[in-house]
């Protein structure tokens, strides 16, 4: 028994020099042998030849459908020689739960088939007819799931569309978050599910409209709600079947409970209160009267207001990918702008944003510096269109509005005399002048300006407009944003700056002379269009698409990669 147990003893320390020594050669770590397994001969030399044929991202097919990060791919099977991820003795490991990871991403508004669903079953459901896969089938199955698994981690991370060209950008090239080393560590923890789940961003506001969609995607699945009929305006003590129709459709939405049918024909102040709960949430002047604008709200049809959810779903992954400790946020839809710090919001304000035709860009650009009293240079596109015309009407114009007239930039600039210029002689198209207006109260930056350098030569500033802050639909500018508290936000950004005390903010102001003061902390700002979110009290909220970019989003999402 003793030499028995000895013999045993001398196998095993055998068995583990030997395994140290193949560990050597293939200069595997323990922790990725545990995750492919036994090496299954030849696939590393095929997965190496597959990718190295394919030369360019256009080129990156398999079975007729694109591998969307190749690049990804390539790096990945680069860092394990080449070996196999999702085989092991010629037989799948964790494929089935990367599959049901991926499908899971429908409650999340993305497609699942985009990402090889349907090929991959497909696949394995040809492998299921024999014993063993072929080792074109491993290669072609390992790799597909790779690219799955990558391409959705970045698209959950940061969206998967340009929020500025609002084009899809199916090939994954994000740099900030590392979903090779992710997949790596989930092979080896096998917890492919969990680490895809790590990608969705944990923020409130996303978690909060998630569970909105899975609500509404239930509604859907009894019918679409009921539409009203067109007529007058339906308000309090109003008696007509149509206030019936109303109660049908708020208590469809849960804006109303089911309960409330009694006297269905009579509109009673307990509908009045349901339908300033509705307008609230969509927006709309809260007098508990339906006319056009609530009428028009309430028959969207419930699809839509579906979809409308998930092209928002995309634009919160678009803005959350990068955590913040503070940033500021414009919601252009919502015309309103707050700060949000430590993932709270505060400050909130109205804004006035760009009118349809002159419509405010959705981007982030970081907030350097403040000025107080600003003069303004109109924009070229501006002076052509407008200011021209109202020179050759009014030739006091300019000194009405304390605007000079100049010829140049930086150390070349001329300062004309406008009335040595033949206005009458000069075509919008030939205008070589460009004008700028003085500080003061006619100038429609207001008393700040709030600077942002971007490509788009927008910005936040002050406005002596201060009425436009009173309507409900404020796309009024040409594209920057009004504030309607910039004294108040000017404060919140120089706070700790001891020279730059509230009181000291509104002194300069009252000087009139044109200031510039750097922001100790400089922050991003995220211009953003969400027609849907649900807010901090989780009430869901939606606004009108004003620059029809819900229709740009949708297609774009809703556009099937291909190989064109």
């Amino acid at each position: 028994m003793g030499m028995k147990r000895i013999g045993l003893r001398e196998r095993g320390v055998i068995a583990l020099l030997l395994a140290m020594v193949f560990v050597l050669i293939h200069g595997l770590s323990s922790e990725t042998r545990s995750s492919v397994g036994a090496v299954d001969s030849g696939l590393d030399l095929l997965i190496k030849k597959r990718i190295t044929e394919w030369a360019t991202p256009s080129k990156a097919v398999i079975r007729d459908e694109m591998i969307y990060s190749p690049v990804l791919v390539e790096s990945f099977y680069k860092g394990r020689s080449y070996q196999p991820a999702w085989s092991q003795d010629s037989h799948l490991t964790q494929a089935e739960q990367l599959l049901r990871a991926v499908g899971e991403t429908y409650r999340d508004g993305l497609t699942p088939n985009y990402y090889h669903l349907g090929l991959i079953k497909s696949l394995v459901f040809q492998a299921g007819k024999g014993v063993s896969m072929s080792s074109t089938l491993l290669v072609d199955l390992d790799l597909l799931l790779t690219d799955a698994f990558l391409t959705l981690g970045c698209h959950l991370s940061g969206g998967c569309v340009n929020p500025v060209t609002l084009k899809a950008e199916w090939y994954a090239k994000r740099g900030d978050v590392d979903v090779s080393a992710a997949l790596e560590q989930a092979l080896i923890k096998k917890d492919i599910p969990e680490a895809l789940m790590r990608f969705r961003p944990e923020e409130g506001s996303y978690v909060r409209l998630r569970q909105a969609l899975a609500r509404y995607r239930e509604l859907l699945l009894k019918g679409e709600w009921p539409q009203l009929s067109d007529g007058s305006p339906l308000k309090l003590h109003s008696l007509s079947p149509r206030v019936a129709e109303l109660r049908k459709r708020l208590i469809a939405s849960g804006d109303l409970g089911p309960d409330e049918v009694k006297g269905v024909d009579f509109f009673d102040e307990k509908l009045k209160q349901s339908v300033i709960s509705f307008q609230k949430s969509h927006g709309l002047k809260a007098d508990g009267v339906v006319g056009t604008a609530t009428l028009n709200a309430l028959n969207v049809p419930l699809p839509q207001r579906t979809r409308q959810i998930e092209v928002n779903l995309e634009r919160l992954r678009w803005i959350l990918a990068n955590k913040e400790q503070r940033s500021i946020v414009v919601n252009i839809a919502n015309f309103e702008l707050y700060v949000v710090e430590n993932d709270q919001s505060m400050l909130p304000m109205r804004v006035v944003v760009g009118k349809p035709f002159w419509n405010t860009p959705v981007f982030t650009a970081k907030m350097t510096h403040l000025i107080i009293n600003p003069t303004w240079n109109v924009p070229d596109s501006i002076a052509r269109k407008e200011i021209l015309k109202k020179v050759k009407k009014d030739h006091d114009y300019l000194a009405k509005q304390n605007m000079k007239v100049l010829r140049g930039w930086g150390p070349g600039e001329e300062t004309m005399d406008p009335d040595t210029i033949d206005w009458s002689q000069i075509s919008a198209n030939r205008l070589s002048y460009r004008f700028r207006q003085e500080p003061g109260p006619l100038n429609p930056l207001g008393k700040l300006k709030f600077v942002l350098p971007n490509k788009f030569d927008v910005y936040l500033h002050d406005t002596p407009a201060k009425r436009l802050f009173l309507e409900n639909v404020r796309t009024l500018s040409h594209g920057c944003i009004r504030v309607e508290k910039p004294l108040e936000l000017a404060a919140y950004l120089l706070q700790g700056d001891p020279r730059w005390t509230r009181e000291n903010i509104l002194a300069a102001m009252q000087k009139g002379t044109e200031q510039k003061v750097l922001i100790p902390r400089p922050l991003n700002v995220h211009f953003l269009y969400l027609t849907a979110w649900v807010d901090e009290g989780g009430t869901l909220q939606f606004r009108n698409d004003i620059y029809e970019r819900d229709k740009l989003l949708d297609e774009a999402l809703s556009e099937k990669p291909s190989l064109n």
